[in-house]
């Protein structure tokens, strides 16, 4: 994931993905650069769509439920 972001976006220093987990799924947090959320989202949410079906792929050949959220770094400070 962080692999392909970095190829996204300007600010490949500013990627990063923190793993939050229990028992039945995984979320996988995306923290980007504020200038570079748009080049992640994409035109009406294709791009983040496309991240979410090769995680959803992923996740049917791990058994093991992943999803991903995308965050501001402007948001770290509140998360």
């Amino acid at each position: 994931m962080t692999e392909i972001t970095r190829a996204l976006v300007d600010d490949v220093d500013a990627v990063r993905v923190e793993v939050i987990s229990d028992q039945n799924s995984v979320v996988l947090r995306l923290h980007v650069a504020n200038n570079d959320i748009g080049k992640v989202i994409g035109k009406q949410g294709r791009t983040a769509r496309s991240l979410r079906t090769i995680l959803g792929a992923a996740s049917m050949k791990l058994q093991h439920r992943f999803s991903l959220d995308i965050v501001e770094a402007d948001q770290d400070a509140l998360s």
